[in-house]
């Protein structure tokens, strides 16, 4: 028992709360067999005969099923409670998969895929956001932007690293179609260990009044009772646009310069595991320098050259695998710096942390679809380098955005500065 005590007190100590975390290994898990065909599915299937729109449309598609769900799975957590929560995504996400690959993506009938992957983008986000949710409520606030950071690690590990570098081992073997299938092996190995091993429990009456309606409304109403949640989501769905939107172009526009698939998948994994890492770095760091100065110049100033330098480095070095990996990992270290956005927002809403995560997820999955719709629309007028100059600028937008994300305790040291140089 001291030894279990022990490292339950070693996971506390950096920002894991230790009831967690088997949903945290799950979370991992799960998100493998969701992310395994985000870095391949858009030129597999410009492969075999779709336009680049068409794949466009598909993710964005995709983003609306997100986004949707994104925003529900806060409020459904405070209606139903995270496990419940989860469960629903969980069987959505399998009955989604199931259809949009026997149904849609082996005969490549692509109203079947639209149809199929929108619901099977509804799934996840009640799964992993619905354990976010359950996070913000059992962390402690002066560990809130680490717990997060750590989510976002395990998240990420799952979605962006292992299952990219997974897809770039196996499709060789078995094929684009079995891999696919092979997801569904993560997904429910990944819900075991988040629902049932995962024994934690959350007390529904401490964050819902028991008004069903009341506590959905709560998802909208918040949006224009407190216009600083709605702005951070708007800085979330900033924050997607290169994770999501490099997916559908980026592999064709290195195409041209020798950068083969696998190395595509490679580039693209190792994106995100520089920012797993400064993750946890940047949720630690946020808890000492602040949290929307990390925002504002690691996420959105970092972000925007990040994105350029992705852009350059091939017209500048050609296929020069070093070059790219070291443009891809800039990427991936700025992109970091939006981990403290989870915490700012659910503390400008502290009574209603559930209502307050589904505007922030909200934003994250309607980068989804922002993303790959200025692909989709601009990529033909305005080509590769438009869509990277576009992304760019919203980046600087965003940082700007931040400077209003004031937290009540800064307001009012700010009020208090400006009445004592005003003289009052």
């Amino acid at each position: 028992m001291n030894i279990a005590t022990g490292k339950q007190n070693i996971v506390d100590k950096i920002g894991i709360p230790s009831k967690l975390i088997w949903g945290y290994i799950g979370i991992i898990i799960f998100m493998i067999g969701d992310g395994l065909e985000q870095g391949w599915i858009s030129p597999y299937i410009i492969e075999k005969g779709l336009s680049i729109e068409s794949a466009s449309m598909m993710i964005s598609v995709y983003g609306i099923g997100t986004g949707i769900s994104a925003w529900l799975s806060g409020v459904f957590v405070q209606i139903l409670g995270p496990k419940r929560t989860m469960l629903i995504g969980f069987c959505i996400f399998v009955i989604g998969s199931t259809l949009f690959i026997s149904l849609g993506v082996i005969p490549l009938n692509y109203p079947i895929m639209l149809t199929f992957y929108i619901i099977r983008g509804f799934g996840y986000p009640l799964f992993a956001y619905g354990f976010l949710v359950w996070i913000t409520y059992r962390s402690p606030q002066a560990k809130l932007a680490a717990a997060v950071g750590w989510f976002w690690f395990v998240f990420s590990l799952g979605m962006s690293v292992i299952g990219p570098f997974y897809s770039s081992l196996v499709i060789p073997k078995i094929g684009h179609i079995n891999t696919l299938w092979t997801s569904l092996i993560f997904v429910t190995l990944g819900g075991i260990l988040a629902l049932v091993v995962n024994r934690d429990t959350f007390d529904i009456k401490k964050v819902s009044n028991g008004n069903i309606q009341a506590e959905f409304l709560k998802g909208i109403t918040i949006m224009y009772k407190n216009p600083k949640v709605t702005l951070g989501g708007v800085i979330k769905a900033i924050n997607s646009l290169t994770l999501v939107g490099f997916a559908v172009f980026l592999p064709t526009y290195l195409e041209k310069y020798g950068f083969s698939t696998s190395e595509w998948l490679k580039l693209y994994g190792s994106l995100f595991t520089v920012a797993i890492i400064f993750n946890l770095i940047i949720g630690a760091l946020s808890d000492r320098i602040g949290w929307r100065t990390t925002i504002a110049w690691i996420g959105g100033v970092g972000s925007a050259v990040g994105t350029l330098t992705v852009y350059y480095t091939p017209q500048l070095f050609g296929h020069n695998y070093f070059m790219m990996l070291l443009a891809m990992g800039l990427c991936g270290a700025t992109v970091a710096g939006y981990v403290p956005l989870t915490a700012v927002v659910t503390s400008l809403a502290p009574q209603d942390k559930g209502a307050a995560m589904s505007v922030l997820n909200l934003g994250g999955g309607l980068g989804g679809f922002i993303a790959p719709a200025i692909v989709g629309i601009f990529i033909g007028p305005l080509g590769v380098g438009g869509v990277m100059w576009i992304f760019a600028i919203l980046f600087l937008v965003g940082a700007v955005m931040t400077k209003f994300l004031t937290l009540p305790d800064e307001q009012e040291k700010i009020e208090d500065e400006n009445k004592h140089v005003i003289g009052i």
